[in-house]
C-alpha cells in the first residue's frame, strides 16, 4: 500500500491550461474521490497519476517516490476503467490471470492471487463463463477482480458504475465499499455522481474547470461548504439558491430580504463584511425547510410538481426565475396539495456573496 502525493499538477494541451496547479495528498489506505461535473478534468488528473497522460508541470508521487517519469506498468497501481475491457474469447479465469501470464509471474502464485480474488468477489462459480455469458455487474466484478490480482499499492476507478443499470449501481457501490475495507488498500475514484461519492469516500475532492474547489470528508462538505458551487453541487436533491438584497446589519447579523420570494425578510447570524445595498445569495437545503408551524421567515409558495416517493415528497415551486426543491416526509400527507407554506430556520441558512464565496 502507498499514498499518492500531486504538488502543483498542471497538464496543457497546446496553449489550453486544463489542470491548473492541483495539490493533494492521499494517505496510506485512505478512498478519495474525485468528483464534478462532465469536462471538470477529474479523468485526466486520474490518468496523469496512472502515467496514461504526461504531466506539463509539477510533481507525482506513489508510496514517496516521484512518477513523473515511470512507465504506467512500474508505478504500482491498477486501474479499472468505465469499460469492462474483457477478452470475449476468454473464460473469467483467463481474464483475470492474462495480465501475470504476459509478466511470466509463477504459476503457483498466479492461481493463487486469482483463487484469492474470486472469492473476495465472489465469482468462484463464474470462472469457467466467457464474458457473454455475464450481467453487467458480473463483468464489472471480473473487471475488478482484474485489477485485484494485480496486489497494487493503489487502484484507480475512472466511473466504473457508468454503465450498470440503477439497481446494480446500489450493488456494486456495497461490493466496492466492501472491497476497500476487505483489502484496505489506497483508492481514488472518478464520480461524476455526487451520491457515490458521499457514500463511497473518505475524502472528497470537489472539481471544476480544472482546479480543485474544496477537500474534505463527505459531511464537512455537506455541512460547511466553502462556495456556492460546492454548496450546490454536494447532497441530492441540490441545495436550494435565492437572491438577497441586505438591508440592515448589526453586529452578528444581517437582515436579509428575499428578491423573487414576495420580498419576505429572514435575519440570519453572520461574520462576514456586509452592508445595506449588498446583493447576495441565501441557500437553503430541501430537508432544512420547517413546516409552517415553525420558527423562521415564512413563505407561501404555489406548488409545481410534486414528486411522492413513499416515505418522502419532493416538491418543486416555481418563481420566474427560482426553483425550489422542499423536501418532506410521509408523501400521503402531500397528495393532492396546490400550495405550501414552508419556513426558513435562520441557523440553516447558508450565505454567498457576490462572488459565490460562503459568507460564515
Amino acid at each position: 500500500m502507498a499514498g499518492v502525493t500531486l504538488k502543483d499538477v498542471k497538464k496543457r494541451f497546446g496553449s489550453v491550461e486544463v489542470i491548473h496547479g492541483a495539490d493533494l495528498d492521499v494517505t496510506d489506505g485512505e478512498f478519495v474521490v474525485f468528483v464534478g461535473p462532465s469536462g471538470c478534468g477529474k479523468s485526466t488528473l486520474l490518468r496523469m497519476i496512472a502515467g496514461l497522460e504526461d504531466i506539463t508541470e509539477g510533481e507525482i508521487a506513489i508510496g514517496g517516490t516521484t512518477v513523473n517519469d515511470v512507465e504506467p506498468a512500474d508505478r504500482g497501481i491498477a486501474m479499472v476503467f468505465q469499460s469492462y475491457a474483457l477478452y470475449p474469447h476468454m473464460t473469467v479465469e483467463q481474464n483475470l490471470s492474462f495480465g501475470l501470464r504476459m509478466t511470466g509471474n509463477d504459476k503457483a502464485d498466479t492461481k493463487r492471487r486469482v483463487d484469492r480474488a474470486a472469492e473476495i468477489l465472489q465469482i468462484e462459480s463464474l470462472l469457467d463463463r466467457r464474458p457473454r455469458q455475464l450481467s453487467g455487474g458480473q463483468r464489472q466484478r471480473v473487471a475488478i477482480g482484474r485489477a485485484i490480482v494485480r496486489e497494487p499499492q493503489v487502484f484507480l476507478f475512472d466511473e466504473p458504475l457508468s454503465n450498470l443499470d440503477a439497481e446494480l449501481r446500489v450493488q456494486m457501490r456495497v461490493e466496492i465499499a466492501r472491497l476497500h475495507a476487505e483489502l484496505g488498500t489506497t483508492m481514488i475514484y472518478v464520480t461524476h455522481d455526487q451520491i457515490e461519492a458521499m457514500t463511497l469516500a473518505d475524502k472528497i475532492v470537489v472539481l471544476r474547470d480544472g482546479r480543485i474547489e474544496q477537500i474534505g470528508a463527505p459531511l464537512d462538505l455537506y455541512d460547511d461548504p466553502a462556495n456556492q458551487f460546492v454548496a450546490g453541487f454536494v447532497g441530492s436533491p441540490r441545495m436550494n439558491f435565492m437572491a438577497a438584497k441586505v438591508i440592515e446589519t448589526g453586529a452578528d447579523t444581517a437582515t436579509l430580504e428575499l428578491v423573487n420570494q414576495g420580498k419576505a425578510q429572514l435575519t440570519v447570524p453572520v461574520t462576514g463584511p456586509l452592508k445595506p445595498g449588498d446583493d447576495i445569495t441565501l441557500g437553503v437545503r430541501p430537508e432544512h425547510f420547517g413546516d409552517e408551524n415553525a420558527e423562521g421567515s415564512k413563505l407561501s409558495l404555489k406548488i409545481d410538481v410534486a414528486e411522492h416517493l413513499g416515505a418522502t415528497s419532493y416538491i418543486y415551486a416555481n418563481t420566474a426565475t427560482e426553483q425550489l426543491i422542499i423536501e418532506r416526509e410521509e408523501s400521503r400527507a402531500e397528495l393532492g396539495r396546490e400550495e405550501i407554506t414552508v419556513t426558513i430556520p435562520s441557523a440553516r441558512a447558508y450565505l454567498f456573496d457576490s462572488a459565490g464565496v460562503r459568507l460564515k
